[in-house]
């Protein structure tokens, strides 16, 4: 499987945020996106992810599912936390599995590989930033897609929390998936490629 982008171009509320970007990824491999802020990292990641209109060029999946979109096979997680705080941990990461298309029965492993068993039954709105942002790491656990599209995923993850992070990301490499993750420092990848963004336009 290889996700690639041709000639790709974005732009933002009149602006060209980036132009001409050509690159690949292949299953096993991870690709970190650098740059200073306003350079496109992230609505890379969401062009990828379907959210933002691609302006010119193209992006394929090679030998991935012809009847999904690359979004349906792909995990995006943004700057935001998608919960309700309403539910609890557990209620939030069933709702996620559930229109995701997984399965009820992977929730609990998700939870505890993310360390947030204990917490199942909590409100989820009395979790703590870095809580939060491990109930959304379980949801790339839970269901499982080939293309990890993260956008600095460890900033509110504190050390600890990062190391098992990295060990999902490497299983998630092992399995054949590939990951593309907007970063300002190192996350964990140590065997990463690098594209690197111009300047903000």
């Amino acid at each position: 499987m290889r996700l690639s982008a041709r000639e790709l171009h974005c732009v933002r509320g009149g602006r060209t945020v980036f132009a001409s970007l050509t690159f690949s990824v292949a299953s096993g491999e991870a690709l970190c996106v650098t740059g200073r802020n306003g350079a496109g990292k992230s609505s890379l990641l969401r062009q990828i992810a379907g959210l933002v209109r691609i302006a010119q060029g193209s992006i394929s999946l090679e030998d991935g599912n012809p009847d999904l979109s690359i979004a349906e096979q792909s995990h995006y997680l943004g700057h935001l936390d998608a919960l309700k705080t309403s539910l609890t941990v557990r209620e939030n990461l069933s709702f996620w599995t559930r229109y995701l298309g997984g399965r009820e029965g992977d929730v609990d492993t998700a939870l505890a590989m993310v360390e947030l068993d204990d917490l199942a039954e909590l409100s989820a709105g009395y979790l703590s930033a870095g809580q939060r942002r491990r109930l959304s790491i379980a949801r790339l656990v839970a269901v499982k897609r080939p293309v990890w599209l993260l956008d600095e995923p460890t900033s509110t993850l504190d050390a600890a929390a990062q190391l098992r992070f990295a060990t999902l990301m490497h299983d998630h490499l092992s399995g054949g998936g590939m990951i593309l993750a907007a970063v300002h420092g190192p996350i964990g990848l140590t065997a990463a490629g690098t594209l690197q963004l111009g300047e903000a336009a």
